[in-house]
């Protein structure tokens, strides 16, 4: 969807449209990980994937632009913000299936994709032990393929239910998805989509067993990824290689920008550190893909989406 200006947005039909679950100028800083951001023009919390789907639906036909925004990792929200709105999505419902021949969860997509991996750990039920500690959302990790310690989303996912715009709702499995590295047939070739629901493939193994693979998984994260407010892995590794180690090799662990820097604990998150600005984490970006490009010659791909605009800011 194009970005239209707050004066063009039609205000007084999304307040009619929403009433008082319309809240205006909200600062996105509150709402993702990495906690920059500027205002969004309007916000609406669904807390179900019904809910979800009456106002994505409402917003298509009032034609104005949203974003999904599930946990707030994975993204960079512009300093200048965001026209239209953002749809909350806090469906958290998760419905594990632990008696059929082929285990399995249903969830929401809103619902944190950390803590459906350990309410099936709970149960005994393996295949998500790589998504314990993974702070996004469902949503977004079907979407864009999450992975972390040899998993990923292409490898647990079953269905999804997905809502187009004008098709309406669609079951897609993972093969419709057309999954690659951290990326999915819609991320490749946006599209008027929204995905409702997801249901993931589990396996039986036993409570103890599940959770020491956690527990280890736990352990290596603690030891090699940085605490504090980041959106995540910035970079996708390129092909036999990792983007954190040729951001070290480059010389620039530990650079920083203003309140932003390159975590010296792992050279692929970059951390909010002291009150940063969205501009001085785009600049690291910048930066680090200037310099490995020039020592490497290899283009840094961003696994992070931006949010709003940069190029204002870069003016």
């Amino acid at each position: 969807m194009s970005p239209k200006s707050r004066s063009t947005l039609p205000i007084h039909a999304l307040r009619s449209a929403f009433g008082t679950r319309l809240q205006e100028n909200v600062r996105l800083s509150n709402y993702t990980t990495g906690r920059m951001g500027g205002a969004v023009d309007g916000m609406v919390i669904a807390q179900t994937w019904q809910e979800l789907e009456a106002v994505v639906r409402q917003l298509w036909d009032l034609d104005v632009p949203f974003v999904i925004l599930g946990s707030g990792s994975n993204v960079l929200v512009a300093d200048s913000g965001l026209r239209g709105v953002v749809v909350l999505n806090r469906g958290h419902n998760v419905k594990i299936q632990a008696h059929d021949a082929q285990p399995s969860v249903w969830a929401e997509s809103g619902a944190n994709l950390g803590r459906i991996a350990r309410q099936a750990a709970l149960r005994g039920l393996s295949g998500l032990e790589w998504a314990a500690n993974i702070p996004g959302s469902l949503g977004g990790a079907v979407y864009g393929n999450a992975g972390a310690h040899g998993g990923d989303m292409a490898g647990n996912l079953m269905l999804a239910e997905i809502l187009h715009r004008t098709e309406g709702r669609q079951v897609w499995n993972a093969e419709q998805m057309g999954y690659s590295y951290r990326s999915s047939a819609l991320k490749r070739t946006p599209s008027p989509v929204v995905i409702l629901t997801a249901t993931l493939r589990l396996s039986y193994s036993t409570p103890q067993a599940v959770q020491e693979t956690m527990e280890q998984y736990n352990e290596r994260r603690k030891a090699t990824q940085p605490p504090g407010a980041s959106m995540g892995s910035m970079f996708k590794n390129p092909p036999g290689d990792y983007a954190g180690r040729l951001i070290e090799a480059a010389g620039l662990k530990g650079a920083r920008v203003g309140g932003a820097q390159i975590s010296p604990v792992h050279a692929n998150f970059f951390v909010n550190d002291e009150g940063a600005k969205a501009a001085d984490v785009m600049a690291l970006i910048r930066t680090a893909q200037k310099a490995v490009l020039e020592r490497f010659g290899i283009s840094l791909e961003l696994e992070i989406e931006l949010l709003g605009n940069f190029e204002e800011a870069a003016a």
